[in-house]
């Protein structure tokens, strides 16, 4: 029990940060039908898990061996986050009402959840050194209830938080959507912007 608790607590301090699966599944809380709030947030929560069973058992350390590879991830990675970011940026009034429509492609929802989760160098290199540090702390044997708990703090947290913002999302105006928006989108820019430098920074070295 210690261990699963160990990997709960764990598991909740590297979801809860505001990032980028956060700001998409509060966006789509407060734009869509419940029903495909929690379709988004089981999705998000199946590439989270996946991710950080990843970064668990070592995709840091291939990262770390191959540096043309981290360039790579890092480069397409900041392109991505900068897309996103503008995306919500550049949203209208509009589109959130009409966000409301429950015939959003799922296909649309289940890439967009994989780009935010597994094509974010942040949350590749920030797992990886949290889990993958964490893992060679634990008693043999014990991998299981560590991840146990990890996946639990993801399924907590990501259920909870759509459920949530859901049901209050009628209180919001579409013009408070889109400042949210707006909001969102410039920290997510910003968060691209600074990928993008990181990998200059690198290719300069």
């Amino acid at each position: 029990m210690e261990i699963y608790l160990q990997g709960l607590t764990m598991g909740l301090a590297y979801v809860a940060p505001i990032g980028l699966q956060n700001l998409f599944v509060i966006n789509t809380a407060l734009t869509q039908p419940r029903r495909r709030v929690y379709a988004t947030a089981l999705i998000v929560i199946f590439f989270d898990v996946t991710l950080g069973l990843a970064c668990f058992f070592g995709i840091g350390a291939i990262m770390s061996a191959s540096p043309v590879l981290e360039m790579i991830v890092l480069a397409v990675g900041s392109l991505i986050v900068l897309w996103i970011g503008l995306g919500l940026v550049r949203s209208k009034e509009e589109s959130l009402d009409n966000g409301r429509d429950v015939n959003i492609p799922i296909l649309k929802v289940v890439t967009t959840a994989c780009v935010v989760t597994w094509f974010n160098p942040q949350a590749l290199i920030d797992g990886s050194m949290m889990l993958g540090a964490f893992k060679a702390t634990l008693p043999s044997g014990t991998d299981f209830f560590f991840v146990g708990g990890f996946a639990s703090a993801s399924v907590l947290w990501f259920l909870g938080i759509s459920t949530v913002i859901s049901l209050f999302s009628a209180r919001f105006t579409p013009k408070m959507l889109r400042v949210i928006n707006i909001v969102c989108g410039a920290v997510v820019i910003f968060y691209g912007l600074k990928l993008l430098w990181n990998f200059i920074d690198l290719a300069l070295l």
